[in-house]
């Protein structure tokens, strides 16, 4: 989106040191890898990098000029420079004009696990009515909201926006920036427990999204005691009581279910995700969309990578689930792919991240959660994950990614269904490459 210099003074509140050009059709760019023409570059600051140094790199590329928090920086290979207090700052109130300008119906979700699937099932449905835009992949933190406004079509009716956070006040930011009409909120689970120290902690993290949350607006949520507990939003509060779902059937090939005297299918199987799909029913009919259409926007609705990814390798059935993984979103996995059909059954399991000082305890109980179900084996891989050992149970631990491979392909050669759940940072995908080498033996 392209702004014209006054525009961009007004957003940010800045103070021009330099200004030779009267510019009315400028782009700011926080890369000075893409940089060019027509655009000010707006160095950030993070853990691991300062964008401040690569001020002449943009400059040489052919940048307009810059943002600076230093008053004496004043280099004069630029025609444009901005004073601003903060870059970040700056950056998200550029995107929070620009939306303003726009004005779509906003969307805001978070939760501790499927906030991810929810957008993209939320985006699917409001495409069939509106001209819709959308968080990309999981660029959920402040950077990626300004990523994700800033790059949104000036036409663009629906904004279906993800945050994520790993600490307090992290919602409560992206909440302001975005001032959602819809907030929701997906459950409140375990994931980031090791950041926050309690399940009450990420509850009141997860509610600071309706600090901003339009006063006529609408939060929707499960119908959830720590929810209610620390929602502060006094407009309207739609929550759902998930058992008043009927599924009909939930199988390899989709769920069918009913919800509110109307039925539904979604090409994905699992409770869970039936239970997302109503998070997104509830937010579309409020936003006055009909059933029907919503029921169109559900049926083209297709999982994104790695979230329950589907492959065939010779006799085996693969289940690629690693996008995230924490204790909710590894149960609600195991459930779905151990009550599906009948056959050999392998679980694949490796470290959950981000659980702190209960890490341990958090893998053995997945371990004890498995000893309910039906299946030949369960192989994990990594430190954590060799606590989980369900009693009766065939378990074998790996240290080595290769040799969890080749014990698969050499111990069921007759085929078998397989589930990998890890967190990413675990890169199962790399267990199944290795598999696909043995391709004579997995004919």
């Amino acid at each position: 989106m392209s702004f014209t210099i006054n525009e961009i003074i007004e957003a940010t509140h800045a103070t021009v040191i330099l200004a030779n050009e009267d510019e009315d059709n400028l782009t700011v760019s926080t890369d000075t890898r893409t940089i060019g023409r027509d655009m000010l570059y707006l160095p950030l600051k993070g853990e691991n990098f300062n964008g401040f140094d690569f001020i002449q790199n943009a400059l040489d590329a052919g940048a307009a000029g810059y943002f600076t928090e230093n008053p004496n920086d004043v280099n004069l290979d630029a025609d444009i420079i901005l004073l601003v207090k903060n870059t970040k700052t700056a950056y998200l109130e550029l995107a929070e004009y620009y939306r303003k300008k726009v004005n779509p119906i906003t969307v805001l979700i978070t939760g501790s696990s499927g906030k991810t699937t929810v957008k993209e099932m939320m985006a699917s449905v409001f495409e069939v009515k509106y001209k819709t835009h959308k968080t990309k992949l999981n660029h959920n933190n402040e950077i990626g909201l300004c990523q994700t406004l800033l790059s949104m079509p000036e036409d663009t009716k629906a904004l279906i926006a993800e945050g994520g956070m790993r600490g307090l006040g992290e919602i409560e930011l992206i909440s302001k920036y975005t001032k959602p009409d819809r907030a929701v909120i997906t459950n409140v689970g375990t994931a980031h427990i090791g950041r926050l120290g309690s399940v009450e902690n990420i509850a009141k993290a997860k509610c600071e999204i309706v600090k901003f949350l339009n006063d006529r607006g609408v939060l929707i949520a499960p119908d959830n005691d720590l929810i209610k507990q620390f929602n502060t939003f006094k407009g309207k509060n739609i929550y759902i009581d998930f058992n008043n779902i009927s599924i009909e059937k939930t199988e390899e090939n989709g769920s069918e279910f009913v919800y509110k005297d109307h039925r539904y299918f979604i090409s994905q199987e699992g409770e869970h995700n039936v239970q997302n799909a109503a998070l997104v029913i509830e937010t579309a009919l409020s936003a006055g969309m009909t059933e029907d259409e919503i029921a169109e926007g559900l049926k083209n609705f297709k999982s994104i990578d790695k979230r329950w990814e589907t492959e065939k390798i010779g006799s085996f059935e693969i289940i690629n689930d690693c996008y995230n993984s924490n204790p909710d979103s590894v149960k609600a996995a195991i459930k779905t792919f151990l009550n599906g059909k009948n056959g050999k059954k392998i679980v694949v399991l490796g470290d959950m991240g981000e659980l702190g000082d209960d890490a341990v305890k958090y893998h053995i109980e997945t371990g004890k959660y498995l000893e309910q179900f039906d299946f030949d084996c369960l192989l994990t891989f990594g430190e954590l994950s060799e606590n989980m050992n369900p009693q009766n149970k065939l378990v074998k631990h790996f240290d080595d990614k290769q040799k969890l491979a080749e014990y698969i392909v050499q111990n069921y050669r007759d085929g078998a269904k397989i589930l990998f759940k890890a967190s990413r940072s675990m890169k199962f995908e790399e267990i199944i490459e290795e598999m696909k080498k043995y391709a004579d033996i997995v004919k």
